[in-house]
């Protein structure tokens, strides 16, 4: 007999099916007992006589039922099965450390990740990963459609991409080595070696010792670069018409997803875009907030997302023109101290950072110098400027952050499905 879903059994009323799934929640009144099992697209109710034995049957136990699907009233479905036969695939051993057959779960944090895969049976946390499919689905999608190649780096690297000293340190057979930080040197020689659009969706590595809610230490970003660019404005335009159609997409196949976290999917139209001088002048005529760097702190970021949503009604703005010293070493320069670099801001948070590049090969030995680097650490990257690269810029989106924001979530730790942080290497 083949295996019938859950929630498609609309079809299937007076005929003789089999499910299989987990018991999510078993209520026992005098003569009968109402079993609701749970299997990849949903809930069901199946009913259950006093003939029907239920020894070993608990909640989480993975079962096989065979039974008639019968129209009925219930809150799941417009019908239910009349139970046959059950039988018990694999029982639970002990008792649950987590009650997962609720709305919300209510345990901290850390119970919730010890407990990972437990926890994953719970609509809500179940749902924020159907979501984060759709949305990589999207990325990729839009992008393929667009001419992109999808691309896939060495996540083992002899230089950091940012040059910074994050970096974690690995023994590759005798040598010095490191997992990589971004994918951006790689990108940029695929952009000269003729791939005029590329991406890549890939989890990446900063050992920074922050312990907040808004960083991991492995992540997972999506990135793109794009050849033959006029300018930034050029890689923003395909951000912005990205985001839509990922939202587009999202409200299309996730509805089911949508209702369970209960969450507003933002309108993405025209983003508005400011230059950071603008910015600064906004902050400190609306919010009395002066900066003085060439760059937004935290605060920066809420002040004036708070202002586009009042005054524009977007949850994102693009914040263009950024400090030269505050951006990394491959970044085209812009008059004498900016870069055409940008960040694009969702609801109070820094998501992307893109930019025009350097395609020029002594301006880039040049800024490497500048940055205090020494350029001959980097020459498997910076020598490929010396044989024809087009103007080119690109950005990262991290996922995790991203999906944190739009599902209202407070900790990116709840978006990552087994996260890595400065405290926890397992599950």
């Amino acid at each position: 007999m083949k295996r019938e879903m859950a929630k498609e059994l609309s079809e299937k009323i007076e005929e003789r099916i089999m499910l299989k799934g987990w018991i999510h929640r078993i209520r026992t009144l005098k003569n009968i007992t109402f079993i609701v099992l749970r299997d990849e697209s949903g809930l069901v109710q199946c009913v259950a006589g006093k003939e029907i034995s239920l020894d070993g049957i608990s909640n989480e136990a993975v079962v096989e039922v065979i039974g008639i699907v019968k129209e009925g009233k219930n809150s799941l479905n417009p019908y239910e099965i009349f139970v046959e036969s059950i039988s018990v695939l694999n029982g639970v051993i002990g008792e649950l450390p987590i009650e997962i057959n609720k709305s919300e779960l209510q345990v901290s944090l850390d119970t919730l990740l010890n407990n990972r895969v437990l926890s994953l049976r719970n609509e809500k946390e179940n749902s924020i990963f159907r979501v984060q499919h759709i949305l990589v689905q999207a990325f990729r999608s839009f992008l393929s459609s667009e001419g992109f190649t999808e691309i896939f780096t060495p996540k083992i690297v002899a230089e950091g991409a940012e040059g910074g000293t994050a970096l974690f340190k690995v023994d590759y057979f005798g040598e010095k080595a490191y997992l990589s930080q971004s994918p951006q040197f790689y990108k940029q020689m695929m952009i000269g070696a003729g791939y005029e659009k590329v991406f890549e969706i890939a989890n990446f590595f900063r050992a920074e010792e922050h312990d907040t809610s808004r960083h991991l230490n492995q992540f997972t970003s999506m990135d793109v670069e794009m050849a033959f660019i006029e300018d930034e404005s050029t890689i923003m335009d395909l951000e912005q018409e990205l985001l839509k159609f990922m939202m587009k997409e999202l409200n299309e196949k996730g509805e089911k997803y949508i209702e369970a976290l209960k969450i507003e999917i933002p309108i993405v139209e025209e983003i508005p875009r400011f230059e950071l001088r603008e910015v600064k002048e906004i902050l400190k005529n609306n919010y009395g907030k002066v900066i003085d760097e060439n760059d937004l702190d935290p605060e920066g970021e809420r002040l004036i997302s708070k202002y586009v949503r009042e005054k524009f009604n977007s949850d994102f703005v693009f914040i263009t023109d950024y400090g030269r010293e505050c951006r990394p070493m491959y970044t085209m320069p812009k008059g004498e101290n900016g870069t055409k670099a940008f960040d694009l801001i969702f609801r109070g948070v820094e998501i992307t950072s893109g930019a025009q590049r350097i395609h020029e090969y002594n301006m880039l030995v040049q800024n490497f110098k500048d940055k205090g680097l020494n350029p001959e650490d980097f020459s498997s990257y910076i020598e490929t400027f010396k044989y024809g690269m087009p103007p080119h810029g690109g950005f990262a989106i991290g996922l995790e952050r991203f999906m944190a924001l739009l599902l209202g979530i407070e900790n990116v730790r709840k978006t990552s499905l087994f996260p890595r942080d400065r405290h926890r290497l397992v599950p």
